[in-house]
């Protein structure tokens, strides 16, 4: 983990409730995809911990959701500097999957699939990737999947773009898949867990305090007893994880 300032470079919408954020700054912190940082905001006591969606060199590109005092602060700024812990969570593992990857993202589950997205090509693997929304005007970052040669379906609940309904309904135009990364709200995780037979890794999404597993406020169950969401997840292999009743 390591705090630094960062740069404001860009910071523009993507949909109606999503930006893009990049930021200059010292990137070293963050060697693997699924990490996160988290940031510290005037007039806040807790940073707002959001997922890398990608690194190149010392330009951090961040994407969030305006949900809240913070991200409300945050799609404001057009310049100026923040307050940055980084390297902070595990990150997805790619050295466990075969040759035939899909990845699959749920809303603002998707942006740290992109930088994953990108190891996973470079280490000479075939991707597919399912990115499921509500309805159309929410669809982000199709274009940009589809550029680094993924196979990309597009799932909407309402039928307004692509495959009408949830992720899972998009599965069977991926048969060949034998490994899969999934990120994104924690009733499309349970569902993807109990539609496919194949292994995974799942990267959730969780209220935490300090970020870096201090305060204990992000426990979870797993087979292998309790781990913290921020220190020793977000991503947990699909083999560990027990679903609260």
């Amino acid at each position: 983990m390591k705090q630094s300032l960062f740069t404001i470079k860009e910071n523009r919408p993507l949909t109606k409730d999503v930006y893009l954020m990049r930021l200059e700054g010292d990137t070293s912190d963050i060697t693997a995809p699924g990490q996160f940082v988290n940031i510290k905001l005037d007039g806040l006591f807790l940073r707002r911990p959001i997922s890398v969606n990608d690194v190149e060199g010392n330009v951090l590109t961040i994407i969030y959701k305006v949900v809240g005092t913070g991200t409300e602060q945050m799609k404001e700024m057009k310049s100026g500097t923040l307050d940055i812990l980084t390297g902070l969570g595990n990150g997805y593992d790619t050295s466990l999957s075969g040759e035939n990857v899909l990845l699959v993202g749920g809303g603002v589950g998707v942006p740290p699939l992109y930088m994953l997205a990108k190891k996973l090509i470079k280490e000479g693997k075939k991707v597919g990737v399912i990115l499921g929304f509500n309805t159309e005007s929410e669809v982000f970052f199709e274009e940009e999947f589809k550029a680094l040669g993924c196979d990309v379906t597009v799932t909407t609940v309402d039928g307004s773009r692509g495959v009408k309904g949830f992720v899972t309904n998009a599965l069977e135009s991926f048969p060949d898949a034998a490994y899969f990364y999934t990120c994104g709200p924690e009733p499309m995780l349970k569902a993807l867990y109990n539609a496919t037979s194949i292994e995974g890794q799942f990267s959730f999404e969780e209220r935490m305090g300090c970020g870096f597993g201090a305060c204990m406020g992000c426990s979870c169950k797993t087979l292998y007893g309790n781990k913290r969401i921020c220190k020793d997840g977000p991503v947990l292999k699909k083999e560990e994880i027990i679903w609260e009743k």
